[in-house]
């Protein structure tokens, strides 16, 4: 081992700096590897580091024995990406005072921060570091990537020699079983899946942490493996992730992280899309036969394979732990007791083996009966393929392909996998495996499909078996804010004659997209129409699904109108026909909604799905329920909300007088006479406010009486405090009392980080609203900030409708999303005296969509009025996005 001479601070860290514009040149210039530049920069650490631990010596000679320096964690593997941090260790031995040591490390800290490095030092003595804290596991498995830096050589053989195999010999268990919480708790994170749109490369699934996951497992393996005196090895046979894809696999993300970090000029991991862009045109990563041009979407499946081999190396080694290590990653799929009577394989241990040729009396490999047999027990029972038979299934596949048979076998074969509780799961092994393309070649055009939406967050191919996952969980009692709706549409799936359907058409759903035609819908329908005719679906069961791919966004179209008006509702009725088909396009669709990414279904857009699939589903039956929506209705819900409120039924009756019908069918009783004593309180205040706050979609309801630029003013009051609006209404009785209710989410989480802004807010919302405070002045006081380039750029479009309602003109505007757009518009509105009588405003990642319900004097607008107010609306919104 040895020590670099002195060099004074200045020298060495010109030194590291020069280094390290070298090993970037090197690198941007093609000349040096991911492995080559981190390996660089690791070498450049340990000269700074040894030189700077000379002068701190030169300084105070007492530090010449007893310490340590030692590279752990990705430094200690020489794996030190240009901006991330570097783990330096200081080892003490039992006699050395901390304390007079102190200013030589915080000097040695300083130092290597004002080179630019972000350091994480930790100083431990001996004895602790044979300790295990499940509470700072990462300290622990961090020191099982340890090296000798500089210091006291002897004290770091001790720690090599005795410290951590002690603690690897005593703790492999604990390690074991935290290292697999840690690892279940970052997949859950990131949804259970490495196809995200933007992927973080260090810690989604598939990304660098499952590569150390790897190596700490082998190592901690290879220690319960000595222990129990079984050698090194605690399986047989080698991985199905062959080493030599491992290893490609790592070299590129090796090279993909080193490539962000540059870009970035910091520690950021985030595959963004703007990266994606850089990555395809300088070719990141690609090698051998290149195209002439690769696009994003071409690059980023490259990068979905290598993380792809990564998750699958990590799931081999995981499923290879013993039941009471991996039970807590892995549930409790193991433990379960399933029968399955299939000649061809069996089931153990919570996986799937073949049996021999020999037992089988040839390879079952080979036999399409026996693998659709097996990937229907897997959706059926939730196990998973052990590593022989994945092998086995993956050479098998030509000879598959050529006994493949089509036709309603298929068909019997296919409906046993979509009907099972965990056909998501079956079904990406199959598509890992190149077993769903053969089926269904259709789907790979989709496979790891990047499609650049600011709303959504996985991949085509995934987004469809998240779907799948969703409508299955309908069967499943859960728990949480979404349980409620879950049980009320799981009772819709229960009344599915052909659920298989269902299943059928979520899978093909999306398969136009892998086609450039610009119509996915009508695409995807063309070619569901092709495997429904070679798996010969009967034409009635055929039309179900055709009709449903080519009308499944229909529903949430409708949602964006006023869904309690009867044209609205017969307007989409007249696209269902019957009422199966409604079911299953409701199912669909809320499953469709939440498959987008984990917070798009919210109890509000459940509710309001529910409703139009009840209001439908009255008017295709043609019930009474179709008449009670009426008058009859509207009498019942008044008289509960009377018997809330005795005595005063004649007050009630003059408040409700004028109020649209769905006012009182969007408001339990209890809510309407909140909003009756909110109006009985003009007297004391006239500004009348009902605040609910909750973490994802808070609710602030306003009674007041009616004036011009009311609802603009509201808009106006949340713009000022950040507040994005997720839909708001607007109601007038016939003696001019106005409610409006806003559902919004709090941006910035103001609200949520400081309870006591919550009155705050209040407060100021009935100052502007009183005219104590001036509108004008809270926004002034609100900074603006550089408007940020968007993601996706989104073309305004105005569009008005005079046949969608029977009283009104409605109004949609599809525009990008920018902060004060809502006010802008409302104010627009009053301005060309307009009236809103309806409003329902939605947001989808960057895309407003905002639909207005509109009167002028009482009647709908002339064609003069709409072309007046199209031409002023296009102003208001140029105006405001700049």
């Amino acid at each position: 081992m040895q020590e670099t001479k002195s060099t004074g601070s200045g020298g060495g860290r010109a030194a590291y700096q020069r280094k390290m514009l070298e090993v970037r040149g090197a690198f941007e210039a093609g000349g040096a590897s991911g492995a080559v530049t981190i390996a660089a920069r690791a070498a450049a650490l340990d000269d700074l580091v040894r030189g700077l631990w000379v002068q701190a010596v030169e300084r105070d000679s007492r530090l010449a024995t007893g310490i340590a320096l030692v590279a752990i964690g990705g430094y200690g593997r020489r794996e030190s990406f240009p901006y991330s941090d570097v783990d330096l260790l200081f080892l003490l031995n039992e006699k050395l005072a901390e304390k007079d040591i102190k200013d030589a490390l915080r000097r040695v800290n300083q130092e290597m921060w004002d080179c630019g490095i972000r350091v994480s030092p930790a100083t431990r003595r001996l004895s602790e570091c044979e300790k295990f804290d499940p509470e700072n596991a990462e300290f622990a498995l961090s020191l099982m990537d340890h090296r000798w830096v500089t210091g006291d050589a002897a004290l770091y053989d001790r720690l090599s020699e005795q410290s951590v195999p002690k603690l690897l010999q005593r703790e492999h268990k604990a390690m074991m079983v935290r290292l697999l919480e840690l690892t279940r708790s970052r997949y859950s994170k990131y949804g259970d899946t490495l196809f995200h749109l933007e992927p973080n490369i260090k810690d989604c699934p598939g990304g660098l942490r499952d590569v150390h996951v790897c190596g700490w497992m082998t190592k901690l393996r290879g220690v319960a493996a000595l222990s129990q005196k079984k050698g090194a090895a605690m399986a047989d046979g080698a991985p199905l992730v062959a080493e030599g894809e491992f290893r490609k696999a790592v070299d590129f993300l090796w090279l993909v992280r080193c490539f962000l970090h540059y870009r970035h000029e910091r520690d950021d991991n985030t595959l963004d899309w703007q990266a994606q862009d850089a990555a395809a045109e300088t070719m990141v990563g690609m090698t051998g036969r290149k195209p002439k041009k690769a696009d994003a979407a071409y690059w980023m499946r490259l990068y979905f394979r290598h993380a792809r081999s990564v998750e699958r190396r990590v799931g081999q080694m995981l499923e290879e732990l013993p039941t009471s290590s991996s039970s807590r990653l892995l549930g409790s799929k193991r433990d379960r007791k399933v029968e399955v009577e299939q000649r061809g394989f069996r089931l153990e241990r919570g996986r799937v083996l073949l049996e021999t040729a020999a037992e089988f009396g040839h390879d079952p490999a080979d036999d399409p009966d026996v693998v659709l047999l097996v990937f229907a027990a897997m959706a059926r029972t939730g196990v998973t393929l052990g590593r022989d038979a994945e092998e086995s299934l993956s050479q098998g596949l030509p000879l598959l392909s050529a006994h493949l048979e089509e036709g309603p076998a298929l068909w019997h074969h296919l409906q046993g996998i979509l009907k099972g509780a965990y056909a998501g799961d079956a079904l990406r092994s199959m598509h890992a495996l190149g077993v769903l393309e053969l089926l269904i070649p259709e789907f790979h055009g989709i496979d790891a499909l990047v499609i650049r939406d600011a709303y959504h967050r996985y991949t085509v191919d995934e987004h469809t078996f998240v779907l799948i996952d969703t409508l299955h969980g309908l069967e499943s009692p859960q728990t949480g804010g979404m349980a409620e709706w879950a049980t009320r549409f799981g009772g819709v799936l229960r009344e599915l004659p052909h659920p298989e359907l269902l299943y059928l058409a979520a899978l093909l759903h999306d398969t136009g997209k892998g086609r450039s035609t610009g119509d996915h819908t009508r695409e995807s329908a063309r070619m569901a129409e092709s495997v429904l005719e070679r798996l010969e679906v009967d034409t009635y069961e055929s039309g179900l699904v055709v009709n449903l791919i080519a009308n499944h966004l229909e529903m949430s179209a409708a949602l964006r109108r006023d869904i309690f008006d009867e044209e609205t509702v017969s307007a989409f009725a007249g696209k269902m026909q019957t009422p199966e088909a409604l079911r299953m396009l409701t199912l669909f669709t809320y499953a469709d909604i939440n498959a987008v990414h984990p917070d798009a279904l919210t109890p509000w857009k459940a509710e309001n799905l529910w409703r139009l699939y009840i209001a439908t589903a009255n008017y295709l039956d043609r019930s009474v329920d179709d008449e009670r929506l009426g008058a009859q209705e509207e009498r019942e819900l008044v008289h509960r909300v009377v018997a809330l409120l005795p005595g005063q039924k004649a007050a009630v009756l003059e408040y409700l007088e004028g109020f649209p019908e769905r006012y009182v069918l969007t408001r339990t009783p209890e809510q309407v006479r909140t909003h009756f004593k909110m109006a009985m309180g003009f007297a004391g205040d006239p500004v009348q406010l009902d605040f609910r706050y909750a973490p994802a979609v808070s609710e602030l309801t306003l009674v007041t009486r009616d004036r011009p630029q009311l609802f603009a003013t509201m808009a106006g009051v949340l713009a000022a405090w950040g507040m994005n609006i997720v839909t708001a209404d607007a109601f007038s009785n016939r003696q001019g009392v106005v409610v409006d209710t806003f559902r919004f989410t709090d941006s910035f989480r103001t609200l949520e980080m400081n309870a006591s802004e919550h009155d705050a807010f209040v407060k100021s919302v009935h100052d502007v609203m009183t005219g104590a405070v001036s509108l004008e002045k809270l926004l002034s006081g609100r900074r603006r900030g550089r408007r940020k380039a968007p993601l996706v750029v989104v073309e305004t479009r105005v569009e008005f409708d005079d046949d969608a309602s029977t009283h009104s003109t409605l109004l949609e505007v599809v525009a990008q999303d920018t902060t004060g757009l809502l006010r802008a518009l409302s104010l627009t509105l009053a301005a060309q005296g307009c009236n809103i009588e309806v409003a329902l405003v939605d947001t989808e990642g960057e895309t407003a969509i905002d639909v207005f319900y509109l009167t002028r004097n009482g009647a709908k607008l002339d064609r003069y009025e709409e072309k007046q107010l199209l031409e002023a609306m296009l102003r208001a919104i140029e105006e405001n996005a700049r």
